[in-house]
């Protein structure tokens, strides 16, 4: 199976994607299709039916998304949603299954980055795992942005392994248009480009140093060209000034309260913490008071801190109070069975993960790749607050991983096959 050609990787690799697209259909008309839309899911269904009525990101303040404009979010996600909105009539069915096909894209990119880093029989068997990891296809029936994101990482990934291999201006130019999607779906995958690409690009041998610095340039510059019409959009249509988004505000606001500084909450967000008394014209001069009230409320309980942090970062690698963080995904449209069977495959993954590190390791495979992820999300759990769903990107370098530990196995126990 080490020597399966790239045509039949490529029919065994549809035929993987086809299961994983069905099982994903069979969840969201099963489950998801039948739930009212919570949260994020009523931004980004609102904005993608603004889009697709032809009145861009003009909506009503207040109107199906509270009082929030159109910088809460970084734009991409309701983007990629407006066409099903446009073709259906804003039927919320078929933005659910452009969500499915973007998990279903997941499951390819992974099978060929674990391709491109441990052969075709890893390539497979990561696109096997992704195809069936809970933790992957519960986001696939939801209007979040979680879906895109992972998928958006996966090609920021596979691009800078391509560029690792072949250091030309061509896949430069993709990994930056890769990490510019990335930040227009997420801001904080704008990290991204200095954890990962950078670095990256800063390894390659087999060029010299000069060339490595105008490859990590083309990178830069690819992806700040892509994202400043939403920036410019935003700077010209807000007082303060904001970066891809203004939802980190309400973000921080919510964290960081007596509520999730100690006792059961510890960790995590709660809505009431980040609500002002005041009103505000300008969500972003509301945005710059909560994140004014945040960090004084950390500054004056630095101490509990040590204690706060590790309980965020817990909470989403799902090492603290799973049970609760089950219910809590029950109430963004994930049933909490579903949840419980992630959480504990998702452990069986990470054992097999750490061997393939390993095994990584010792074949002098670039490891800057598939570790970013973790340390991305890592860092954002660490700053803002533990929830499930935000470890989303890092699932790609987990599973990939763990096929390449599978892929050593295979090979060891059937090596006469």
């Amino acid at each position: 199976m080490h020597s399966l050609s790239a045509r039949r990787f490529a029919q065994i690799l549809i035929v993987i994607a086809a299961v994983a697209f069905i099982g994903r259909g069979v969840y969201i008309l099963a489950v998801t299709n039948e739930q009212v839309p919570e949260f994020d899911e009523v931004y980004y269904s609102t904005y993608a039916a603004a889009l697709a009525d032809g009145d861009g990101f003009d909506v009503p303040m207040g109107f199906g998304v509270a009082e929030v404009g159109e910088g809460e979010h970084p734009p991409l996600t309701a983007i990629l949603l407006a066409p099903a909105a446009l073709l259906t009539d804003n039927n919320e069915l078929a933005m659910r299954f452009t969500v499915a096909l973007a998990g279903v894209g997941v499951v390819v990119l992974v099978g060929l980055i674990a391709r491109h880093v441990a052969g075709p029989r890893a390539g497979l068997l990561g696109a096997g795992v992704a195809a069936v990891y809970p933790y992957l296809w519960m986001n696939d029936g939801l209007l979040y942005a979680e879906t895109f994101a992972t998928l958006a990482t996966a090609a920021v990934v596979l691009c800078t392994y391509i560029l690792i291999r072949r250091p030309t201006w061509k896949w430069a130019v993709g990994v930056g248009v890769a990490c510019a999607l990335a930040m227009l779906i997420r801001g904080e995958l704008m990290l991204l480009v200095p954890l990962l690409a950078l670095p990256a690009i800063m390894t390659i041998a087999a060029v010299t140093i000069a060339r490595r610095i105008q490859l990590a340039a083309v990178v830069v510059l690819i992806a700040a060209l892509l994202i400043a019409p939403w920036q410019i959009h935003l700077w010209s249509r807000y007082e303060k000034k904001v970066f891809l988004s203004y939802g980190d505000a309400g973000v921080l606001a919510g964290a960081n309260c007596d509520a999730t500084y100690s006792g059961l909450f510890i960790g995590f967000w709660v809505g009431f913490c980040g609500r002002s008394e005041r009103k505000f014209a300008d969500p972003s001069i509301e945005a710059d008071h909560k994140r004014r009230v945040a960090r004084q409320y950390m500054r004056d309980n630095l101490e509990r801190l040590p204690l706060v942090v590790p309980a965020r970062v817990a909470r989403m690698w799902g090492a603290y109070r799973p049970f609760q963080m089950a219910k809590f995904s029950e109430g963004e449209g994930r049933p909490r069975w579903i949840s419980l069977v992630g959480w504990a495959t998702a452990w069986v993954l990470v054992g097999f993960a750490i061997a393939g590190v390993v095994i990584l390791r010792r074949r002098m495979v670039a490891l800057i790749l598939l570790l970013a992820p973790v340390v991305i999300v890592t860092i954002v759990a660490a700053a803002f607050y533990g929830l499930v769903r935000f470890r989303a990107p890092a699932e790609v370098s987990i599973v990939v991983l763990a096929a390449v530990a599978l892929d050593a196995l295979w090979a060891k126990r059937f090596s006469g096959a």
